[in-house]
This record gives structure tokens, sequence and C-alpha cells, in this order.
């Protein structure tokens, strides 16, 4: 028998608590009936037009995605607009839609979890932990097996994830040695100065800006190096973490799909 709606969150909700979530953050449930059964699951970074598209095609009861819908207050979601018009085809398919964002990122495991275990990071720690629950926070800070080059453990990187535009952005020394590795999945430069406390000879994440980039690396040689990848490829690899909890918790009477489009903005690059 399929689950309903209100037990799939119930599982959504024990793995990523709604509570971890910070003050500005918009989760949980954007649409849907918690009493309908859930058949088929879609996990996505972002809901968007494409992921819309390609959970109508799987006749999916649910979209689970990471980043919010609806972030910012609203005062309605009329069809003509781009972000009401996702709700409407939802509704009219019978799709819920259920967002875990910054409670994912810190919850234990979570989306920094997931991009660690991509790069095969082992024994590793919350960057930035919660005081009142130490395994759980923002940031994960681990260390490789062995320790590679710079250059080798940037390639490694780009092993790990899928492929964008925007592709793999390094600085540092090439031939520098990296064993300690903090990663943020997202948007991370706000962490610069927590990995490089962490004793951190390399951090990964998404949308290093210029000048916080530029700063942290005229502190010294023997800061973290700078790894930049995209955004979504940072926070691609929780879809299956998050497609496992649904799995474990309903067996084969719920099905879960992984999205496989690459919703990065970015498109093009040119050199």
């Amino acid at each position: 028998m399929s689950a309903t709606l209100a037990e799939v969150i119930t599982a959504l909700e024990r793995a990523y608590p709604p509570a971890l979530a910070e003050s500005w953050d918009a989760v949980g449930l954007v649409c849907g009936d918690r009493t309908e059964p859930v058949r088929s699951v879609l996990v996505c970074v972002d809901p968007v037009e494409s992921t819309v598209d390609e959970a109508l095609e799987l006749g999916a009861d649910l979209v689970l995605a990471h980043h919010p819908l609806l972030l910012r207050g609203v005062h309605g979601v009329p069809a003509d607009d781009p972000k009401g018009k996702l709700i409407h085809r939802l509704i009219r398919a019978g799709s819920a839609l259920y967002c875990a964002h910054t409670n994912a990122d810190s919850a234990d495991p979570g989306v920094s979890d997931a991009l660690a275990d991509a790069l095969g990071l082992v024994g590793t720690i919350p960057l930035e932990p919660k005081p009142d629950a130490p395994t759980t926070g923002l940031g994960r800070v681990g260390e490789l097996p062995e320790a590679a080059p710079f250059a080798e453990f940037v390639r490694r990187v780009a092993k790990a994830l899928p492929a964008t535009a925007w592709g793999v952005r390094a600085a540092g020394d090439p031939e520098r040695m990296i064993k300690r590795v903090a990663v943020c999945g997202g948007a991370g430069d706000s962490m610069l100065g927590v990995a490089t406390r962490s004793g951190a000879d390399a951090y990964v994440t998404a949308d290093l800006r210029h000048h916080p980039a530029g700063e942290h690396l005229e502190k010294g040689a023997d800061l973290p190096a700078l790894v930049d990848v995209s955004h979504w490829a940072s926070e691609w690899p929780w879809c299956e973490q998050a497609a496992r909890v649904i799995r474990d918790a309903f067996g084969g009477n719920v099905q879960v799909h992984v999205s496989t489009r690459r919703t990065d903005p970015w498109t093009l690059s040119a050199s």
C-alpha cells in the first residue's frame, strides 16, 4: 500500500527537522493534501519548470525540493506569475511540493554530508556545529583517505560532481598536499573564517565572491586553498540521500526518482 503525504512528511521531518531551519527560511509543505496517497516522489534541488515537467511526466505525487519555491512573502500565486504557474500545474496534476532547505543543510546527515561523501571524505564533523546539538550544523570538515596534490584534488572534485557550464574553479598552489578538507553545500563564502579555523587544507563550496575570496587568499599561503563549484552541483548529491530517507521508510511502496535534469542557471561558458 502507498503512504499518505502526511506519513512521508513525518519521515522527512525526522531526517530534516524543521527546527533546524534558519529563521529567515521557508521550509515545509507548499501545496498538497496531507491525506492523499503518495506512490511516486521526485527529488530535486530546484522546484522550477524543468523539474515540474519531469515530475508530471513521471506521474509523481510529490516533488521534494531542496530550494524553497516561495522564500519571500507573497500575496498571491496567480497562474500568470512564473511561480504561481508552477503551483497551479502541480495542484491540477494532484502533485504536492515539499521543501527542505536549511534544515537539510544542518541535519545529521545533511547536504554537506552528501557533498563530503561524494568527495570521499572520512571522519567528518560539522564545520559550524549547533550549540545545543553538536552533531548538527552547517558545513562539514573531514579528511581524505590519502593526501593528494591540490591539482589532483581539484580534478577529484570535478569527477565527483555533475558537469556544469560553471565547471570547477580553484585557487591555490597546485603542488600543495591536501589532506583535511572543509565543505559547505551551497553558497559558503560566509564560512571562510570557520573553514580557516578548522585547520582545513582546502575548502570546497559554491558562489565564492571576488572580494571575500581575494581577501582570504591574501592572508597567507597556509590558509585553505579554495575550490568553487556550481551551487546546484554542490547540493545535487543530497538528492540521493533524501531519496534513501523515503526508500528506507516505505520500501517499495513508494517509488523514488532523483531528478536527472541540470537546473544550474548557467548554460554557456567561453574562454
